[in-house]
């Protein structure tokens, strides 16, 4: 069938897709999202189609930017367009849903087709599902890393040895790989460090660093950096490393399963080069893992798929039953960590969580003594000077101050109606009130603690203040926090938590980091 161009203007997030009025679809003998292979000068691509009877007329074609592009047409060409078969990749997918194990031939294929855009979002919706429900043995955990490494970018620099550090996530203002590049770098080390924005929490890691530099630069830029000053801040987004998985996120968070954690975590740091891995894993209430076993079996796994890939792997079990540091939001930890740095604030928990983990890499690399070397770095300014090299190689002003970085102008701070001490905080419901409050689009939303668990308070004294840059926010924030306080103080551990007095609509905390 022969049918006229007309670009639609519209992205389909990398797939390639086409419309069809209902009429030459059904003349063609093809539903709504099956295929079609569109040809145009030698040019072809196989794309998912969607119907109308209205929008597209009789005899057209719908291009969406992706085809557009990749036949490389002008509006009101003729195109050649017939039915092409599913891709063997779906095959495969429907294998996985029988609970069968995958090779790992199967799998790169489709890997292949996920990033070439050939599966639909209920194809890829279908495997995901069947990863989860099913789960994936060590074996398709590394055929999963090492195609998705395959089917994107990789990053050579050419030195040795290349170190990494990576937080499975869950726990607020986890700022401390602001503080352990610069350490690492500092010592004459190499640490390309790619980093996730926010998915669930108030902040990735790359939202943080945004506020002091650029962190869109592409893998040349990147490698550029490291060249300069043996380390980076840099958004994984803009890399193009192990694009799969970026695919994969977008079905995992509304679904709220995360059933590829470990290749999606060990592909992207085999894509760096990463030879020597830190995996930090915090555990307890309000985290991912919940006990010391879960998260000992976690690391087990973690350390023989690097043994696999070829990365020695360590973990760090770390505490997780409330934030680090004071600071949640992507301003306010920005300038809660160049304070630190500079040693403007005192924040114990946030300094012995990354001394402990540059440490752990400094002694995999063959230092000694490697906690107290990272903070004689830290104490000594070494890691501060480098975190400003960082900031300057990557277009940002290496002259930056805590007072230069802004937080928002709207904000209330809540104050404690009784004498007593600080008895819990809950982690999930504390990223909500950030959230609402603007976090992590807004930069300087958020919240900054004044206490924290196990801190004594006076009646009246401020327990946290909520940030916003908007006054609606703001009140959204508060409204939450009208229905639900995250954090609770007294003189003694109550027992009682709450009442449950009708059946309650459960929200289970998922969170979903990179």
């Amino acid at each position: 069938m022969r049918l006229t161009a007309k670009f639609l203007g519209l992205e389909a997030g990398g797939k390639s897709v086409v419309v069809l009025n209902k009429e030459d679809a059904e003349e063609l003998g093809v539903p709504t999202l099956g295929r079609v292979k569109v040809r145009s000068n030698g040019k072809e691509v196989t794309a998912i189609i969607n119907t109308t009877t209205a929008l597209i007329d009789v005899g057209v074609i719908g291009l969406y930017d992706e085809v557009r592009r990749s036949l490389d047409i002008k509006e009101g060409d003729v195109l050649d367009v017939e039915i092409a078969p599913s891709p063997t990749s779906v095959y495969f997918i429907r294998n996985k849903l029988r609970g069968r194990k995958l090779t790992y031939e199967e799998i790169l294929e489709i890997i292949k087709d996920t990033v070439k855009g050939n599966l639909s979002e209920i194809e890829i919706a279908a495997f995901v599902t069947a990863l989860h429900s099913f789960g994936l043995d060590l074996d398709e955990a590394t055929s999963l890393s090492i195609a998705m490494v395959e089917t994107g970018n990789t990053l050579k620099l050419g030195r040795h040895p290349i170190l990494d550090k990576h937080s499975i996530g869950g726990v607020p203002g986890d700022k401390t790989t602001l503080l352990v590049v610069p350490i690492i770098a500092a010592c004459g080390l190499t640490i390309p460090k790619s980093s996730s924005r926010a998915i669930t929490s108030a902040a990735g890691t790359a939202d943080r660093a945004e506020v002091l530099m650029p962190v869109s630069l592409n893998l040349e830029e990147m490698g550029e950096v490291v060249e300069k000053t043996n380390g980076c801040i840099i958004w994984g987004g803009s890399l193009y490393l192990a694009p799969a998985d970026d695919i994969f996120v977008r079905i995992e968070h509304p679904l709220s399963i995360d059933p590829l954690l470990l290749p999606s975590i060990m592909s992207k740091k085999k894509a760096v080069g990463a030879e020597l891995l830190v995996v930090d894993i915090p555990c307890g209430r309000g985290t991912k893992v919940k006990t010391i076993g879960e998260a000992d079996l976690l690391a087990k796994d973690f350390i023989e798929l690097g043994r696999r890939l070829d990365i020695k792997v360590q973990c760090a079990v770390t505490y997780g039953e409330q934030p680090i540091g004071y600071a949640v939001g992507p301003a306010l930890e920005a300038r809660e960590a160049l304070s630190t740095l500079m040693g403007k604030a005192v924040v114990p928990d946030l300094v012995d969580k990354a001394t402990d983990i540059a440490g752990i890499l400094l002694n995999m690399s063959g230092r000694r003594n490697g906690k107290e070397l990272a903070v004689e770095v830290l104490k000594s300014g070494r890691a501060e000077r480098k975190l400003r090299e960082v900031i300057e190689a990557q277009g940002g002003d290496p002259e930056v101050n805590p007072s230069d970085i802004r937080v928002g102008d709207r904000r209330f701070t809540a104050r404690s109606d009784r004498d007593g001490y600080v008895l819990w905080i809950d982690n999930s419901s504390l990223v909500e009130v950030a959230r609402l409050a603007g976090a992590p689009k807004d930069k300087g939303a958020g919240v900054l603690l004044h206490k924290k668990i196990g801190d004594r308070v006076k009646e009246g004294e401020p327990l946290f203040t909520v940030y916003a840059e908007k006054s609606v926010k703001l009140q959204r924030a508060l409204d939450a926090l009208e229905e639900r306080m995250f954090l609770r103080t007294g003189d003694r551990m109550e027992m009682l938590i709450h009442e449950v007095k009708e059946r309650p609509v459960t929200k289970k905390a998922f969170m979903l980091e990179r």
